[in-house]
């Protein structure tokens, strides 16, 4: 298992250019949605205005989470873009749930659609979201919080490609149903992307260890160590996604000097570091003095005995 990351660098002035365009595509979208009779036009609008949401709050997340460390907020505010991906894929969910109300309702009242203008418009907006995807891109490969405003972009991509297949059908076979169908299958693609975010940043919020690092095996492979005897009372999680974190008592076979530990130390570090990505550890040595060996210790039994 190897973590070296090599990544473009993002500009955040992307942000910016995206929020702007996705919100005159929205305002043109609900125009010709109302004069048109669409509404996977209309759902596609909503979608672009979220977009926009979204991609506000991802910009104001990167920007607090530079803050520096202070005494009274010792990891600074790393977890600001999770927070933002969290609240944006609770957006997502939201929007889906929109969209499946709104189109069982044209189902059960159909209307006549302009095709024509509804195909027109959804070029102009297919073609605003390309160019958000592209200039987002990168940082979505970077951070969750990008790639929740990412998602949402990507798939108001999908959701304009289908509206101008949907007009088409509309336009030449005259078939209104689709216009529903449509808003339905936009709603579930948006509730699976919107789920998987949640269940990501929720993790991370709730200090889960990161699901690509097997506790077992790092474990073993300390335990391997010929001067280490145990491992234990380990805790693993993250600040953010590029901050992993553990701490954990190390039992040695020997009682050895200060410096002879401080060489285990830093020797259980790099191997953490090259083999399981933790880039922040903070190590206990021991030589004999915990009688609680388990890997992971259960406060709340201690203080219930």
């Amino acid at each position: 298992m190897s973590f070296h990351h090599t990544h473009k660098h993002f500009k955040e002035e992307n942000l910016i250019f995206v929020m702007v365009l996705n919100f005159i595509i929205t305002l043109v979208e609900v125009i010709g949605g109302l004069l048109s009779g669409s509404l996977a036009l209309l759902s596609d609008a909503l979608h672009n205005f979220s977009d926009g949401i979204s991609v506000i709050i991802s910009f104001i997340a990167i920007k607090l989470s530079k803050k520096e460390n202070t005494l009274t907020n010792t990891f600074g505010y790393k977890r600001a873009e999770i927070l933002a991906a969290l609240f944006n894929a609770s957006f997502l969910l939201a929007i889906a749930f929109l969209l499946f109300k709104e189109a069982f309702l044209r189902f059960q009242h159909p209307q006549e659609i302009e095709s024509k203008l509804m195909i027109a418009v959804a070029l102009v907006g297919l073609t605003a979201n390309v160019i958000s995807v592209f200039l987002l891109k990168t940082g979505a490969k970077e951070s969750m919080n990008i790639r929740s405003a990412y998602v949402h972009l990507f798939s108001d991509s999908l959701s304009s490609l289908g509206v101008i297949i949907a007009g088409l059908l509309i336009h030449f076979f005259h078939i209104n149903i689709v216009d529903s169908i449509l808003t339905f299958m936009i709603g579930a693609y948006v509730l699976k992307e919107g789920f998987d975010i949640l269940k990501q940043s929720t993790s991370i919020l709730m200090e889960k260890v990161p699901a690509d690092i097997n506790i077992i095996q790092l474990k073993e492979t300390i335990e391997n160590i010929p001067e280490v005897d145990n491992l234990h009372h380990v805790h693993i999680w993250q600040t953010n996604e590029k901050q992993i974190l553990l701490e954990g008592h190390i039992d040695v076979r020997e009682d050895i000097s200060l410096s002879e530990a401080d060489k285990i130390r830093t020797k259980i570090s790099s191997i953490l570091l090259n083999q399981f990505g933790i880039n922040h550890t903070t190590l206990q040595i021991e030589y004999n003095c915990c009688k609680d060996k388990e890997i992971i210790k259960n406060h709340w039994q201690i203080r219930n005995r």
